[in-house]
């Protein structure tokens, strides 16, 4: 029951119909339709985790609510379309030898993999007099990074029988794993939070309005893995729910392990985010917007380990075995009893949020019609967070008053130039839509990304339509 749970909550971040370094607009389609660029455009409780400054705006909803967004992303730089599939619908196949000595050469890349899946549960706003703009939501994230070097690649697709440990022969000199993995990073995180934002109008003259806005977030901490290795340097450490089943071995015994028993999405750690933002309006179309987001940080403290730097050590597994990968490459680099590395037993660490900084500027010329340019900087290099800056052009128009139609060019974030495209049906008091964040990438036999994004309880009362 245990391994169905887990290939059920695996199965959110690698199959896209059913729900990365990453974004956190997955969960929101009509941002994603615009390939993330959402600065100045979102509104309401979609202005979560972007820019609580946007909900001080007026003339917009005065109530609105979801019982469900939902998204989900994975790309590669080195795989090609036909291997990402099979990472996708074929998790259950075994690989073959041929498959795994291909993989190996195409895991040995900066970029092998990126990956993220986020879920709006719930989220309402309401706007008040004198107050401004409320809104709160839940919302699990999940995103990963995978970037191999050519040992790295090898140890995790061919395990004992990787080249590497032929060359040490009966009496070689074992290396360390700082030399034989620099240039491997592989990071996995999954939160569940809980959001609360507010923003208020400060300036509101004729021809210029200012609003500011703030946002917390508690967040329980479902599973970590961050491992990142330079020469001369490896930091690794994981925390991870009893839902994934791992079996620490003569770790669980360790008084200095602080062991979390159990089933279900029981937390293993805790933490606190913020928001701030600001948000202006100059004239009756340009829109200006720069939020801080992410900012705080996790206490992982159940089922934790770390390693540092210590002598490679020998599998004893042949590596991953079927196409079921984050699975079972959290067996091999995560503690288990056939991990690559030998961990310790920890009692806490802190680890900061995936902090960004994101500026955008937009030109709404009519009802009908809003354009935008999206900037997203990576403030620190944490698992979660984008592992390049984000830069985007994203356009909103409605041919006809139900339906509004979004796109764009973005590149950046680990996925390259893309161009999203997003269908939204909208009356008075509804909306529903679905949105890709790359429509060429659905069909690139290189360099192939696979995404998306829908919703289709989205509910707006009084004030105007966006």
């Amino acid at each position: 029951m245990k391994r169905t749970r887990l290939s059920l909550l695996l199965g959110l971040a690698l199959t896209v119909p059913t729900v990365l370094r990453a974004q956190n607009e997955l969960s929101n389609f009509t941002a994603t339709g615009r390939g993330g660029v959402a600065t100045t455009f979102a509104t309401d409780y979609q202005a979560i985790g972007i820019n609580p400054a946007n909900l001080g705006r007026v003339g917009g909803a005065t109530f609105s609510f979801t019982l469900g967004e939902l998204g989900a992303g994975v790309g590669s730089r080195s795989l090609t379309r036909q291997q990402l599939r099979k990472f996708i619908y074929n998790t259950k196949d075994q690989l073959p030898q041929t498959d795994r000595l291909e993989l190996a050469r195409a895991f040995t890349s900066d970029n092998a993999l990126n990956l993220n899946a986020d879920a709006t549960t719930l989220g309402l706003s309401v706007q008040l007099p004198v107050i401004g703009g409320i809104a709160i939501s839940n919302r699990i994230r999940t995103a990963g990074h995978v970037a191999l070097n050519k040992n790295a690649a090898e140890l995790l697709f061919l395990g004992r029988d990787a080249p590497v440990y032929t060359s040490l022969g009966a009496g070689g000199n074992v290396p360390l794993v700082s030399e034989a993995l620099a240039g491997t990073d592989l990071q996995f995180s999954l939160l569940n939070e809980f959001n609360l934002a507010w923003g208020t109008r400060l300036i509101d003259q004729p021809m210029f309005q200012l609003s500011a806005g703030a946002g917390y977030r508690y967040i329980q901490g479902l599973g970590i893995v961050d491992i990142r290795v330079e020469p001369g340097n490896l930091q690794a450490y994981s925390s991870m729910s009893p839902l994934f089943d791992i079996n620490y071995g003569s770790l669980a015994t360790n008084p200095s392990f602080n062991i979390r028993n159990g089933s279900g999405l029981k937390p293993v750690g805790t933490g606190h985010g913020f928001d701030l933002g600001l948000a202006a309006e100059a004239g009756k179309a340009l829109r200006l917007g720069v939020a801080i987001t992410d900012i705080g940080h996790m206490d992982w403290e159940g089922n934790l380990v770390t390693a540092n730097d210590q002598p490679l050590k020998r599998l004893n597994s042949s590596g991953v075995g079927t196409y079921n990968f984050i699975k079972e490459a959290t067996q091999i680099f995560a503690a288990g009893t056939d991990s690559l590395f030998n961990y310790q037993a920890s009692q806490t660490r802190r680890a900061d949020l995936p902090t960004k900084l994101r500026a955008g500027a937009g030109l709404r010329i009519s009802e009908y019609f809003e354009a935008g340019l999206d900037v997203t900087l990576p403030l620190n290099d944490v698992a979660g967070n984008l592992p390049s800056a984000f830069v985007g052009a994203g356009l909103d128009y409605k041919p006809m008053h139900w339906l509004r139609l979004s796109s764009g060019l973005t590149g950046g974030a680990g996925y390259g130039l893309s161009v999203p495209l997003g269908f939204t049906l909208t009356t008075s008091v509804y909306e529903a839509g679905i949105s890709t964040r790359d429509v060429v990438g659905l069909v690139a036999s290189k360099n192939p990304y696979v995404s998306v994004a829908a919703g289709f309880l989205r509910f707006k009362f009084g004030g105007q339509s966006q």
